[in-house]
């Protein structure tokens, strides 16, 4: 994405940023291609901040500063950021290392698909063992519930009985599957209308379906969540509770209003065909996740066992979900 393009993103939220007055401000700092854009948005659009008591600041950065949990580690405890997102795997990580970190709230199930080619036959995980499978990389969250659920419901491991394909980007798992080097891959729930919409292709797999599976809950369960340093959920408490009040209605706007989604892909998509664009808006909608419980969070222990169990402590960098990492009621 070029400089120019997130600059006009930028421009789009600075122009719904007044001053906090005596607000509390909470400064959030996102990824300028991550999908909680929209809902940030969406917040600043409506001024859900202001309509509950706080000045919500967003800022997009760019890939110079996309270098994984360190560098959210360091915007939170350094002081100067209050809120990012990430999956709740490494917010547990990090917190088992000493971060003072906390998830305040979820965002959703950011997970992917299996695509295919129309033509295919894989209809399910049974259908999985002797095929070439692509994936970003081994460690995949996509890969490893695939590996847990095919273990869980069908006895066997596909790590074992099917040949698996690093990508290495997404971008290059998008090509080999349009070139036909795999049969079939796992790519990540924003790009797969890219492959359904535009080409001869179907998702044969939604991830997010092995995600409640295991997790044994009917309520849609997060992988992603909003986090915030501890510190400064205990010196402003209500701040992180008004931000989880307007993140419920910004949700609430994004599922009901098809007009709003039409300006978020002119301002803040690089999508330019609308049916891709409204593929985007119904996939959101199915991924986010409007609040959490202590049900929800009971099914996230679960489903971190399963990967665990998968993929070992080792590779996940976690033994166990530290006690505090979750907080339904900040």
């Amino acid at each position: 994405m070029s400089r120019r393009h997130i600059d006009a993103q930028q421009a789009a939220f600075d122009e719904y940023h007044d001053e906090p007055g005596a607000l509390p401000t909470m400064r959030a700092r996102f990824e300028h291609n991550g999908s909680p854009r929209y809902l940030l948005y969406t917040i600043k659009r409506f001024g859900f901040d202001r309509d509950h008591g706080f000045h919500l600041d967003v800022e997009l950065v760019s890939d110079e500063l996309e270098s994984g949990m360190e560098t959210i580690r360091e915007r939170l405890d350094g002081g100067g950021t209050d809120l990012v997102d990430t999956d709740y795997i490494s917010v547990a990580r990090e917190r088992a290392e000493g971060a003072d970190i906390v998830a305040i709230h979820p965002y959703g199930r950011t997970v992917g698909g299996l695509v295919a080619p129309e033509e295919t036959d894989i209809a399910g995980l049974e259908d999985l063992s002797g095929k070439r499978l692509g994936v970003t990389r081994r460690l995949d969250k996509n890969w490893i519930l695939t590996r847990a659920a095919c273990r869980e419901f069908h006895d066997f491991d596909p790590d074992e009985t099917a040949t698996l394909v690093e990508a290495d980007s997404r971008d290059s798992l998008t090509r080999m599957i349009r070139e036909g080097a795999v049969d079939a891959g796992f790519q990540f729930w924003p790009l797969v209308p890219e492959l359904t919409e535009t080409g001869p292709f179907v998702e044969v797999l939604p991830i997010s379906e092995l995600v409640q599976r295991l997790s044994r809950t009917d309520r849609k369960l997060p992988i992603a969540t909003f986090l915030t340093g501890e510190s400064s959920l205990d010196a402003n408490p209500a701040a992180v509770r008004a931000f989880a009040a307007a993140a419920r209605d910004a949700v609430d706007r994004l599922v009901a209003d098809d007009d709003l989604w039409v300006d978020i892909a002119d301002r803040l998509m690089r999508v330019d065909d609308p049916t891709t664009a409204r593929a985007v808006r119904d996939g959101w909608r199915d991924m986010v996740v409007r609040d959490w419980d202590a049900e929800t969070v009971a099914g996230m222990y679960r489903l971190f066992d399963h990967l665990e169990s998968v993929a070992g402590a080792e590779a996940l960098g976690v033994a166990e979900i530290p006690d505090g990492t979750f907080r339904p009621e900040p």
